[in-house]
């Protein structure tokens, strides 16, 4: 049978596709970070600050305490996909969607729609990772929170905690060591979040298994075993863990989710995705998918950010 797309996605479906692309991202998709969309440029974020404001009451009024206005720049790059798929290659699996052989609860009305899920799946894929530990010198990246972090001075030495193989031996007494870096001002904060790489969320799930080990016990949390563990919400010392994929093997940092930010270009006119059919242009077998968008990630206070495992260059 042969197969040919005649529609080009742009315009309204546009934003719906780099919404899958960008937004589906794990740290993105499950509330880890403030998402700012809409982001041509540069976007600002104020950052307000004061000395002490309270004084003895007097009859006057005496103006106390100094305010001070500063701001960080969110600033996104502009990125591209092109992708160049045969339809051959692609057609036996979209067609045992269609008909029925799948688990998934939502298929790709169109064998267009199709490939463009596959190319989300990629680009989301790469900005899980990249919003953590992308490096802006590389080809399709900007420069992550982690990479940020370990070059800014503003971090007091105090949080910043030296990191080690993490293991389900020692995970616990290293999260710790994370907690206790945690200032005053910030612990017990709504929306503060140990962000933990995926092997410590890993070693963390098998050290609360128990059988002796890390002092939790033989029968481990709720005398359940390894078996303790269903993929629910994980806690350290009250704190939520958030385990980032996207993050460094062995780091981890502490802060809360609105002090984390990612911008992109969602409903800009800088997002846009095509689906180019080349058997009518040039006789193949071949489609074109075209994304472009732009995105970008940072934080507003390393003041606010306790890091393990990262070594920072500007201490």
């Amino acid at each position: 049978m042969a197969l040919s797309i005649t529609t080009t996605y742009a315009g309204e479906f546009a934003g719906k596709y780099i919404a899958a692309a960008l937004l589906s991202a794990p740290t993105i998709e499950n509330g880890g970070v403030t998402v700012i969309p809409n982001v041509k440029f540069k976007h600002v974020i104020q950052k307000f600050a004061t000395d002490s404001i309270v004084k003895d009451a007097t009859c006057d009024y005496d103006n106390s305490g100094t305010v001070t206005l500063t701001e960080r720049i969110l600033q996104t790059e502009d990125f591209q996909v092109n992708m160049t798929l045969c339809k051959k290659t692609f057609h036996s699996t979209w067609q045992s969607m269609e008909m029925g052989y799948s688990s998934f609860d939502q298929l790709p009305t169109s064998f267009a729609d199709y490939l463009i899920a596959y190319a989300a799946e990629k680009v989301a894929a790469s900005m899980e990772s990249t919003i953590w530990v992308g490096v802006n010198a590389n080809a399709g990246e900007f420069a992550g929170i982690s990479t940020q972090i370990a070059a800014d001075a503003a971090l007091p030495s105090a949080q910043e905690v030296a990191g080690t193989s993490v293991t389900s031996s020692n995970v616990i007494a290293q999260l710790g060591s994370l907690v206790d870096a945690i200032p005053a001002r910030l612990y017990g904060k709504e929306g503060l979040r140990l962000y933990v790489s995926q092997n410590i969320a890993k070693a963390y799930v098998r050290a609360l298994g128990g059988f002796a080990a890390s002092g939790v016990g033989a029968n481990g949390a709720n005398n359940e075993g390894t078996m303790w563990y269903a993929n629910g919400a994980l806690s350290f010392d009250g704190i939520p863990v958030f385990m980032a994929n996207g993050m460094a093997a062995n780091t981890a940092i502490a802060t809360t989710v609105d002090n984390l930010y990612f911008g992109c270009s969602l409903l800009s006119d800088l997002s846009e995705v095509k689906v180019l059919d080349m058997s009518d242009l040039d006789g193949s077998n071949n489609v074109r998918v075209i994304m472009k968008f732009a995105a970008g990630a940072t934080y507003g206070w390393a003041e606010d950010v306790c890091t393990y495992g990262i070594t920072n260059s500007a201490n």
